[in-house]
């Protein structure tokens, strides 16, 4: 089993940035594919960004290209995205997953989930 818990949300202005961490335990993430979905209120579950096993390829979903960067420490067993140029528009409940199988932008590929953590941004 691999337990995922995500910290580093919060309230912030537009134009400011974040960094969300993922913190995985239970067994080494590092042959994981991993991935960070958000979702808003009302909203189903979305694609944000994927990364590889081995931290060489990622995949971002085109709203959060050129601002958001996904990586990874398999040393720490630790999923980050950091978050420049935030816009009111991702306002969401950020989640980290981790998924054994090949990259995936489907929500239903992963296995693991933490349990999200709020990003907020106000005008």
């Amino acid at each position: 089993q691999v337990q995922l818990v995500e910290s580093g949300g919060g309230l912030v202005q537009a134009g400011d940035s974040l960094r969300l961490s993922c913190a995985a335990s239970g067994r080494t993430v590092s042959t994981y594919n991993m991935g960070w979905f958000r979702q808003a209120p009302g909203q189903e579950r979305k694609f944000v960004a994927t990364i590889n096993w081995s931290g060489g390829r990622t995949v971002y979903t085109d709203s959060v290209k050129g601002r958001f960067t996904i990586s990874r420490d398999n040393a720490k067993n630790t999923l980050y995205l950091q978050m420049n140029s935030l816009k009111l528009e991702d306002t969401a409940v950020y989640y980290c997953a981790a998924n054994i199988g090949p990259m995936s932008v489907v929500s239903g590929s992963y296995e693991y989930w933490g349990q999200g953590t709020q990003v907020t941004v106000s005008s």
